[in-house]
């Protein structure tokens, strides 16, 4: 008995020791942007005015290509971890080709990218999407998730992961920066979670003013609402300031809650509604703010089992916010029926308007 007893304690010493020389590892590792960081090379950065006045723009969380309809997934009551090599690598090649199909958008603004992470075997995929972006367009890239290693699900952990936002622009900009949002998880869950920004593009205009185009993806999973709204007021502040010293603002991304007051039109396109966990207030933004967004298709599916056009749940998180000096001419979701990522991308137009004399 005294024997066993002994095992046991030497067995529970060794596993908290482990674990102790793990969390501090990964503390000692850990991801800690500034708080405003450049993410272009001098060199990126132009004065050069925009000459044109109406922008197309195209919004995707892509899912890092690993969140195909063939997937589940364990954080939302599935059970799988990740998709085959193969169907990550079609998924991925997909995405590249839907980008080149659209090449005459004037901006990019994409979620969940990574580079070389496990959960989506090792493909860069910043690198591979920006060889096919770089030829017509002005990229740029801004980490928001770093951790060497995911100790969850405990049975087929996630490993490694790296990935971010990428933002791409047809015209040279004279500003590109990563702003941090402000970490929501207590220590040692914050060392396994995103590091969440937004990412700045500034485009000088021939009036002097300037664009503003902003790439967001705010916290999933957190539905403290104290927590949230500081979060999105750091995301409102910028843009109120941007709008009062005169500027255009556009802001594009993956929000995780519906739009205020948002109803779905008709049947959905066939797709099966649900609320998503949180909605925006209304009022969060001034009235005489655009929030742009379309309500005939989804644009975010639940990966609790495989999707199956009808049965998943669906719902719209992504879309975009415009400043009152700013018309919205178009707004679409696209429907590709998440075949290639557990959202679908968002394709708007819009105007500057002529400022008044």
């Amino acid at each position: 008995m005294k024997k066993l007893i002994k095992f046991l304690f030497l067995f529970i010493l060794i596993i908290v020791l482990a674990l102790g020389l793990f969390l501090s590892w990964i503390t000692i590792v850990e991801y800690s942007p500034d708080n405003k960081e450049p993410i272009a090379e001098k060199s990126m950065l132009k004065h050069q005015p925009l000459q044109s006045d109406t922008f197309d723009i195209i919004n995707w969380n892509i899912g890092y290509g690993g969140l195909g309809s063939e997937m589940d997934f364990f954080y939302d009551e599935g059970t799988n971890v990740r998709s085959t090599r193969e169907k990550v690598r079609e998924h991925v090649n997909n995405i590249k080709q839907f980008i080149k199909n659209n090449n005459y958008v004037d901006f990019w603004l994409i979620q969940e990218v990574d580079i070389n992470s496990k959960r989506s075997w090792e493909i860069n995929e910043v690198e591979e999407i920006s060889e096919i972006l770089n030829k017509n367009y002005y990229t740029v890239f801004a980490k928001n998730y770093d951790v060497p290693f995911v100790p969850v699900p405990f049975t087929n952990p996630m490993g490694h992961a790296k990935s971010g936002l990428l933002s791409a622009s047809r015209y040279p900009f004279k500003e590109a920066t990563r702003f941090a949002l402000p970490l929501i998880a207590p220590w040692p869950q914050r060392l396994f979670l995103l590091h969440r920004c937004y990412a700045l593009l500034r485009f000088p205009l021939e009036t002097g003013n300037e664009l503003v185009v902003i790439n967001t993806h705010n916290t999933a999973y957190v539905y403290d609402s104290d927590l949230r709204m500081k979060e999105l007021n750091i995301i409102k502040q910028k843009m109120l300031d941007e709008y009062k010293a005169g500027n255009y603002v556009v802001v594009g991304g993956d929000w995780n809650q519906n739009p205020p007051d948002f109803a779905p039109e008709g049947d959905f396109s066939g797709h099966h509604f649900v609320d998503a966990p949180l909605k925006l207030d209304d009022g969060v933004f001034p009235k005489d703010w655009t929030v742009a967004f379309d309500n005939k298709a989804p644009t975010n599916r639940n990966n609790n089992k495989p999707f199956v056009k009808g049965e998943n749940g669906t719902t719209v998180i992504d879309f975009f916010v415009l400043s009152p000096n700013i018309e919205l001419l178009k707004i679409d979701n696209i429907d590709l029926e998440f075949r290639d990522s557990d959202h679908n991308p968002v394709y708007t137009k819009i105007r500057l308007k002529k400022l008044e004399p």
